[in-house]
């Protein structure tokens, strides 16, 4: 068997997974278990870009290889159509996103010139799998280079239904390009379901079966495959020296007081701003919460070059401000809003620590703190999570307390039920969700995609 060569855009890191995220962590475990390399963007830009030599990194039997890419395709490749057309339209805000045709051709520019020098690190037995909206058409680049190695192709964020996918100029060609794929697998069923609709509906597809779809002259597998976490791991976490710190900090700030914790980076798919109102009206409609449950909402920034996410953290900043001033008193906070990451076993800790979990976004492919914060729970005294019904997460967690993240008396009324569930109850919803988080951990989502892809 040969290498598994994985392509994302940001790569690593190898070694020190403490801050990474969750996918990270879970590409790292399968690359050592299979031997590999990992390619993708070094995160840096310089002049030379994809021409310039491969920056190496080696940890056991895993390399990390990267290329920078220059500052006309950071604009136009990154910024531009990843972040200003794509992210926008595949999370159903048509309303924010550029249609710009040189965004366009930077980012078919950058996929070419990534598939270009990938190409030379193959061999005739090497499985390919790629990651995300970054490198759509790169499996489709790759063919016309004469790759016949099996490729796969996972994307992380949501899919959206046909009738906002077309909005999209030139949606056919980049659908047609992903067809070049072997298998290509979404978090969830809805999000796999939108695509062979789009298949079916636009290109003329047949579906072969539950899995199987031909379109474009291409017989493919398309699956759901809900990705995990390292889910024994996590709950180790609030063990460790520095999720014990964090969990006797919090508790010694609230002494007999309840937390309601959100971790979600600054964008506008979090629905971070609809989170504050729906605290605002739980404040309003069950008085007997003033003074006795407080919000921390964890929110470090992100792509903070894209107007949308700086105007976003002025618009949190503003809520909690007015939140508190209204209802805050001499010893009570209702708000604590942090604009920087934490550690993951820090976060842990946070997570131990709060009576409720609060995922609401409003379009999120899976949501890996959903998973998380039911990980880190003490089984003997959980806390519940509440979540949205448009995370991805919300398919297998139907033990949590699924809300509608648009309706706030829907969500400050669900807050309060899960502020008054009995321990009984929150241990049974509990259980039931880790259950099934440790059958479907990390290892076995990757282990399911790639015994898929090597057919």
């Amino acid at each position: 068997m040969g290498k598994l060569i994985v392509v994302s855009n940001r790569v690593g890191p190898l070694k020190d997974t403490g801050k990474a995220g969750g996918l990270a962590v879970a590409l790292v475990d399968v690359l050592r278990d299979r031997g590999g390399v990992w390619f993708g963007w070094s995160g840096q830009v310089s002049e030379e870009g994809t021409f310039g030599d491969f920056k190496i990194e080696r940890s056991r039997n895993v390399e990390m290889a990267t290329l920078d890419i220059t500052k006309a395709d950071y604009e136009e490749f990154y910024a531009g159509y990843a972040n200003r057309t794509l992210w926008p339209i595949l999370h159903y805000r048509l309303d924010l996103a550029e249609f710009d045709r040189p965004f366009e051709q930077g980012y078919r520019r950058v996929n070419e010139r990534f598939a270009t020098r990938l190409r030379t690190m193959l061999d005739p037995d090497d499985m390919i799998w790629i990651h995300d909206y970054h490198f759509f058409p790169m499996g489709g680049q790759l063919r016309s280079m004469g790759v016949e190695n099996r490729i796969g192709f996972f994307l992380h964020i949501p899919f959206p239904n046909p009738d906002i996918i077309t909005a999209l100029p030139r949606h056919a060609a980049l659908v047609r390009s992903m067809l070049a794929y072997d298998v290509i697998g979404f978090q969830s069923q809805r999000d796999r379901n939108h695509f062979v609709e789009y298949l079916v509906q636009e290109a003329g597809g047949e579906r072969i079966d539950e899995s199987r779809v031909m379109a474009f002259g291409r017989e493919v597998t398309v699956k759901a495959y809900p990705i995990g976490i390292d889910t024994e791991g996590f709950a180790a976490f609030p063990a460790t020296v520095e999720g014990r710190r964090q969990i006797q900090r919090i508790r010694s700030v609230l002494g007999p007081r309840k937390q309601i914790v959100g971790v979600d980076r600054i964008d506008y798919s979090k629905g971070i701003p609809h989170r504050f109102r729906a605290f605002e009206r739980l404040l309003e409609d069950y008085p007997e919460n003033r003074g006795g449950v407080s919000l921390l909402q964890v929110a470090p920034p992100s792509r903070s070059e894209v107007m949308a996410y700086s105007e976003i953290q002025r618009e949190l900043e503003h809520l909690a401000g007015q939140i508190n001033g209204r209802f805050a008193d001499v010893d009570w906070t209702p708000i604590r809003f942090i604009v920087r990451g934490f550690p993951r076993k820090a976060l842990a800790g946070l997570y131990r620590a709060s009576r409720i979990g609060l995922v609401t976004p409003l379009r999120d492919g899976m949501n890996l703190v959903a998973k998380e914060y039911v990980a880190a729970q003490d089984p003997e005294d959980p806390g519940v999570l509440v979540l949205s019904r448009f995370a991805g997460a919300a398919e297998e967690l139907r033990e949590s307390v699924i809300v509608n993240p648009y309706a706030t008396e829907e969500v400050a009324a669900s807050l309060q039920t899960a502020l008054q569930m009995p321990i009984d109850e929150r241990k049974h919803r509990h259980g039931a969700m880790f259950e099934r988080m440790m059958r479907n951990d990390a290892r076995k989502w990757a282990n399911d995609i790639l015994a898929d892809l090597a057919g």
